[in-house]
């Protein structure tokens, strides 16, 4: 076993670029392989494992409690297919009429319970104590990390009802609640409502689950459900943004294992083919088909080991921040959103064995040829196809560099369509990028106008800001007569409880030119009347819902039946828009936070500004900014990945440029000897791959515009208009397929000028 570490390791020093281009491939893949298998895991693993051991509610039901009594609500606990159940519980919508802790005026939802246990939905308390007396509540702390002791004490005021006072904070992975109190507690806020928790013995799927609400729910008075929320739609909330990065991941991850399989193929097959009389003489000297093979599969070991352990590495560091990225905005409660450690187990087992399993294809060439084959071949032996395509090539009038630099990949043509894939996949990447990046720029200049977006933000003394001193109407006027402004929008929000959802969701009201600053309507229409919303792909995909679905918003005993009636291209996961008619019935109270100001063409936006910022001191007005997080992280994190993966596969041209010099030195050196210069050695040795890059870009550009189609369709955080997706114009192609060519030439010019510099004697001396 020595014998073959020696000699693996002697391969290893004189394959030195050879050596570094499998480390890096391996590398760029071990990180893109990791990101991708956090993503996967962390969109399920984490709020499974949170919701089973909370034993979360499969189903939370919302009654009215006008019509059904809580004793026949009781007796559903008992009827087939229910595991366990747990309440009735009165449940209180509430209204806080200013900012309270971290959040804003609005509805809260309010159930009595009498402690955190019990069979169903078993509360995680995480500071203070439960609520056990008269004006104490308890407030459900969605997000990952610990509330602030320093808010224990504060008190919540609503409009006819006592004051509550935070004793504690807890957790419902079910989401059944927004606060809890104590039942008697619950009773003097005067709830409509009584929420039941059901879990049943089978909950498989969503189809299921809805039977088995029906027959819990069967032979109640008509109207008594006033909503639903189950477990699928809990877990769609909680993974409906990592999916959308997932398949972005993913693609780029394959994209990566593809390269490194075909590089790690093309190495090894280019190592067994010009070392033919190392291999000989290893056998000679008494080395066994087996050990042979050995030899290179430990060649090969190491640059591997060495990139799988750092890329594993890079990608533990950076997997934090992208898991951050990705369930920004989601109520994660106590799941651990983090890689497991079986993620860098799999990565540091299982891209090794995938490589040395690729590498011993090729090795296995080296165990079937005879040492005296071997030996008597010296250097590579010619290949006649390659000849004769040579000698018609010479028959024409082209210089005879670009004619023997034409024929060469025909002499190997196996190598030469390793490299062409390579190639491709870089190409591929180069497309996709482009066409993601002008997706996205697309995107961030919707609303933005010719002329620019004043976001004027009004201030509030809940906010530590100057309040305005003028009113709205007047604020509005005066908006409109700046100079250069075009159109003017209000908006104001207020924070509602959506029918049978524990939680509450922002509603953004507006009025005035919404459609000149707005996000385009991806689905449907934009609102018109009071009953119509419309929201972007997370607020529906999180609360299972789609275009045409209906709900009812409640706030301060008000209630409003609305229908989505449009899918915006993207929103707030926990918002929705509606119409200023839809805010005089369920919010009249609410003002406008902010104005959006469209400026005309040729308007002076600074000066715009300067204008707007002194019509009240209460006005913060600033430059709208194209774009946002999410799609700057997607265009980032692809621009990252295309330059890596163009540079390993101009790397791989780089390798199949080095293995044909090192096998033709004689050729070059004879070719020299008879005139031809170094200049025509650089041009016959980019030529040698310039065609195939060609037709390797020519074949990416359509796998690179499928890929971008595929990516756009599924990013779940935003859902891009057509108009948005056709960014391919025929420049942009034209361009495209030189990509290709532009890779292949990078990566054959050093070796190409280290060609040129041979010498004719030290060439004719080795051999």
């Amino acid at each position: 076993m020595s014998a073959v570490w020696s000699a693996s390791r002697a391969a290893v020093k004189r394959r030195r670029v050879q050596t570094f281009v499998i480390g890096l491939v391996v590398l760029c893949s071990s990180v893109t392989v990791l990101l991708a298998l956090s993503l996967l895991s962390a969109a399920s693993g984490p709020f499974d494992r949170a919701f089973a051991q909370q034993r979360g509610a499969h189903a939370t039901v919302a009654f009215d409690s006008a019509k059904v009594s809580d004793e026949r609500l009781g007796a559903t606990a008992r009827r087939a297919g229910v595991e366990a159940a747990a309440g009735p519980f009165a449940q209180a919508v509430v209204t806080i009429p200013e900012d309270w802790l971290w959040m804003g005026p609005g509805a809260l939802t309010v159930v009595g319970r009498a402690d955190p246990a019990g069979p169903v939905d078993r509360l995680e308390l995480l500071t203070g104590r439960w609520a056990t007396g008269p004006g104490e509540l308890v407030l459900n702390w969605p997000v990952g990390g610990g509330p602030n002791p320093e808010w224990l004490g504060r008190e919540l005021r609503s409009p006819g009802a006592p004051p509550l006072t935070v004793v504690g904070f807890a957790v419902s992975m079910s989401k059944s609640a927004n606060a809890w109190v104590t039942p008697e507690q619950a009773r003097a806020l005067h709830p409509a409502s009584a929420q039941m928790l059901y879990r049943f013995t089978e909950a498989g799927s969503e189809e299921r689950l809805r039977d088995d609400v029906d027959r819990v729910t069967a032979g109640l008075p008509a109207g008594a459900v006033t909503g639903t929320q189950d477990y699928f739609t809990l877990k769609r909330a909680f993974s409906a943004q990592a999916e959308g990065y997932l398949p972005f991941m993913t693609l780029f991850g394959v994209l990566g294992l593809l390269v490194s399989v075909l590089i790690v193929g093309n190495v090894v097959s280019g190592a067994v083919v010009s070392g033919y009389r190392h291999i000989g003489v290893l056998k000679a000297i008494g080395f066994t088909p087996n050990q042979v093979v050995a030899v290179y599969l430990a060649m090969l070991s190491v640059p591997t080991v060495l990139g799988t352990v750092l890329g594993t590495l890079v990608g533990a560091l950076i997997s934090r921040p992208v898991l951050g990225i990705a369930f920004s905005g989601i109520e994660t409660g106590t799941a651990s959103v983090e890689a497991g450690p079986w993620l860098f187990v799999v990565c540091l087992l299982g891209l090794p064995t995938l490589v040395l399993l690729t590498a011993l294809v090729p090795a296995l060439r080296a165990h079937r040829l005879p040492a005296a084959r071997a030996i008597s071949a010296g250097s590579a032996p010619g290949t006649r196809r390659g000849l004769r395509v040579q000698r018609r090539l010479s028959g024409t009038r082209l210089p005879r560099a670009l004619s023997l630099g034409m024929g060469q990949p025909f002499a190997r043509p196996g190598r030469a369509l390793l490299t062409m894939a390579a190639v491709a996949l870089g190409v591929t990447t180069v497309t996709l990028t482009t066409g993601l990046t002008g997706t996205v720029l697309a995107y961030g200049e919707t609303g933005k106008g010719e002329g620019g977006t004043l976001q004027v933000g009004v201030g509030s003394e809940a906010g530590g800001q100057t309040p305005p001193v003028l009113g709205d109407a007047e604020i509005e006027r005066r908006l409109r007569a700046v100079p250069g402004v075009a159109t003017v929008t209000a908006r104001a929000f207020t924070k509602a409880s959506l029918a049978g959802a524990g939680g509450t969701v922002f509603v953004d009201f507006y009025r005035g030119d919404r459609a000149d600053s707005a996000e385009p309507v991806v689905r449907g229409h934009r609102p018109t009347g009071p009953g119509e919303v419309a929201a972007g792909p997370s607020f529906l995909a999180q609360h299972g819902l789609a275009v045409g679905d209906r709900t009812t918003l409640q706030l301060e005993g008000r209630r409003l039946d609305v229908t989505f009636v449009g899918m915006l291209a993207q929103g707030n996961a926990q918002a929705l828009e509606a119409t200023w008619r839809a805010r005089d019935l369920l919010a009249p109270r609410a003002e406008p936070i902010e104005y959006l100001v469209r400026l005309a063409p040729a308007a002076d936006a600074k000066a715009a500004r300067t204008a707007v910022a002194a019509i009240d001191p209460g006005l913060h007005p600033e430059l709208r900014e194209p774009g946002n997080a999410a799609t700057t992280t997607v265009v980032g994190f692809a621009t990252v990945f295309t330059v890596l993966l163009s540079a390993v596969a101009a790397l791989g041209v780089f390798n199949t440029v080095l293995l044909n010099t090192r096998e033709r030195r004689r050729d070059l050196g004879m070719l020299k000897s008879i005139g031809m210069t170094p200049r025509q050695v650089v041009l016959m040795t980019v030529t040698s791959v310039a065609g195939p890059g060609l037709v390797a870009g020519l074949a990416g550009i359509p796998l690179g515009i499928a890929a971008h189609r595929l990516l756009v369709d599924h990013v779940g955080f935003i859902a891009f208009p057509e108009s948005m997706k056709d960014v391919y114009h025929l420049p942009q192609l034209a361009a495209l397929a030189l990509a290709g060519v532009a890779i292949a030439v990078l990566g054959a010019l050093l070796p190409a000028r280290s060609a040129a510099r041979l010498t004719i004697a030290k060439v004719l001396h080795n051999e």
